[in-house]
């Protein structure tokens, strides 16, 4: 087995490599890529292609763990949620808690070794997290407790905390997994374009909340999404532009009728009537009860 040093130098090595990748707009990462790893000249996947949690034969602990992608509406196979402290769960390999994966697992635990996670955004592709640290063994639930950074590290699993610090305690969980998460499947799902526009550069794009976050129905879900440039998600927000729930563009008559430069002219009064472009997996089209919520919403402010 790999000495502590040679340990580190591969987790840092890999953290470097996939914030390269994210440093030019690739934050995504194939199942392949990560299979291709090469670390002092030998191939040491990232990722497992069958197994949740990775341990490389050469290591002694666990070097990532995985959420394997499943289609909207789908449930999927391991629900990992987060617990009365804020902090999320990661969930056992099987119920065997002495499972060599769940051994694994428990060595970064006690050592404190970061891990990366790797969130599945499409089938074979994924959203990288790291570093993320377990901090808890709750081998009764058959999990890990899970800590995103420095600050959630500073959480005792299952104390009781005050509501405003379970608050801080969530925001850093959307900060840092849901948000991610969600812009980067609504982005996948509408491949990487406005939805509304056409554009593609990547830097320009969000995942604008048909329902808002915090509202009956918008939870961070792709059909709850739509992938927008800064411009239109804005004026979506704003309520100067509207999609009905066929899915055309509705334009408030005022903006119709104000006089501007270009970009008044040509990026919101000509996307009147215009339909949106859509995914091509129909799972992950806006849902139209949400699209009717939020158009009434816009045609109460029109």
């Amino acid at each position: 087995m790999a000495d502590a040093a040679f340990d580190s130098r591969l987790r840092s090595a890999a953290a470097q490599w996939l914030t390269e990748r994210s440093q030019i707009h690739q934050e995504l990462v194939t199942r392949d890529e990560l299979e291709e790893f090469v670390f002092e000249g030998a191939r040491i996947p990232l990722i497992d292609r069958q197994r949740g949690i990775r341990k490389p034969a050469i290591l002694d602990a666990a070097l990532s763990i995985k959420t394997t992608f499943t289609k909207p509406g789908q449930p999927p196979p391991y629900e990992d949620r987060e617990g009365p402290d804020g902090l999320l769960r990661y969930k056992y390999r099987g119920s065997d808690p002495d499972h060599p994966e769940n051994v694994a697992l428990r060595k970064a635990h006690e050592w404190n070794l970061p891990l990366f996670w790797f969130v599945g955004i499409a089938p074979g592709v994924f959203l990288p997290r790291y570093p993320v640290w377990l901090v808890g063994d709750e081998r009764k639930d058959l999990q890990f407790v899970v800590a995103l950074d420095e600050a959630q590290r500073m959480i005792q699993p299952r104390s009781v905390i005050d509501e405003e610090r379970r608050r801080y305690v969530e925001r850093l969980t959307k900060l840092r997994l849901h948000q991610p998460v969600f812009r980067a499947r609504v982005l996948k799902a509408y491949a990487t374009q406005c939805a509304i526009c056409q554009l593609r550069h990547r830097s320009l794009l969000d995942a604008a909340h048909i329902i808002p976050d915090g509202l009956p129905q918008g939870e961070p879900v792709v059909p709850n999404g739509l992938a927008l440039c800064k411009i239109h998600h804005a004026a979506f927000d704003e309520n100067i532009l509207g999609i009905r729930p066929d899915h055309v563009v509705e334009v408030r008559p005022d903006i119709r009728k104000e006089v501007d430069g270009p970009m008044l002219r040509h990026g919101i009064q000509d996307m009147h009537g215009r339909r949106i472009g859509l995914p091509s997996e129909r799972s992950a089209r806006p849902d139209r009860d949400r699209l009717e919520v939020r158009y009434e919403t816009f045609r109460s402010a029109a």
